[in-house]
């Protein structure tokens, strides 16, 4: 949130997967900071599962981050740094052999969940001083795992991807028709491999939009952009976005 004055106080770098790890990470990504005063940086989550090596406790751990349901906070202090990589939707799956949806809204110690000592590659990790290097070691323990073969993860991945994209999908009950199943198995399937529900997942990607909107250069219609991205009337549109951010789209966009 508020990209150009986090900007001034923190460094955001993504790098793309090499082509063997394509179909299994979206991007890696990375934050440095040195900041005077401690600094809170707000985040809107995407349905997507992270495995980030950083510090805890002085101690440089891999923590897998479950996907977020509301926007949460990072609280950035002295000077430091973090590098992951985000998973693309349900690939996390065969790795956890389990629900995914039991890591909602969780930050749990990799060797907790995979049953591998996360230590040793967390410290290699944030020994290197360029990103791209700690990113590539990251990949290298990921090519090191073992997942499951899960017939469903590139169904389910190409149909949270086509959620993301076409903004004409606004309900769940779409979602479950392009795949061809009840809702009620599509829920199933959501929470069990990409962590939470499809209507979560509608509605999160439409407000992204919104977001993108008031990030943008232009004056918004905010009415036009209700209508195009399925909300009942601006009021509603207005409501769901301040019940995520804290504040009006309008008053957002002028604070961006």
């Amino acid at each position: 949130m508020r990209p150009s004055r986090a900007e001034q106080l923190i460094e955001v770098g993504r790098v793309e997967p090499d082509p063997d790890l394509a179909g299994v990470v979206d991007y890696f990504w990375w934050v440095r900071w040195d900041v005077p005063a401690p600094h809170e940086q707000e985040v809107v989550p995407r349905p997507v599962v992270h495995v980030s090596a950083e510090v805890v406790e002085g101690e440089p751990r891999l923590l897998v981050h479950g996907v977020h349901p509301r926007m949460f906070r990072r609280r950035l202090e002295g000077t430091g740094h973090t590098v992951a990589a985000g998973f693309r939707p349900a690939v996390f799956h065969p790795f956890l052999r389990a629900d995914v949806g039991a890591l909602e809204g969780r930050e749990v110690a990799a060797a907790a969940v995979l049953g591998v000592d996360d230590r040793p590659v967390a410290e290699e990790v944030l020994s290197h001083d360029r990103p791209e290097d700690a990113a590539a070691v990251l990949a290298e323990w990921l090519r090191g795992l073992a997942p499951e073969d899960d017939p469903l993860v590139p169904e389910l991945a190409a149909l949270v991807e086509r959620a993301e994209a076409d903004t004409s999908l606004v309900r769940a009950e779409q979602l479950a028709d392009l795949a061809g199943v009840s809702l009620r198995t599509l829920q199933r399937r959501f929470h069990s491999h990409v962590g939470i529900g499809p209507k979560w997942v509608v509605q999160r990607f439409r407000l992204l939009d919104v977001t993108a909107a008031a990030h943008g250069d232009g004056r918004v219609d905010w009415a036009e952009l209700a209508a195009r991205l399925g909300y009942a009337d601006q009021s509603h549109l207005i409501r769901a976005f301040t019940q995520l951010v804290g504040h009006p789209p309008a008053t957002y966009a002028r604070e961006a």
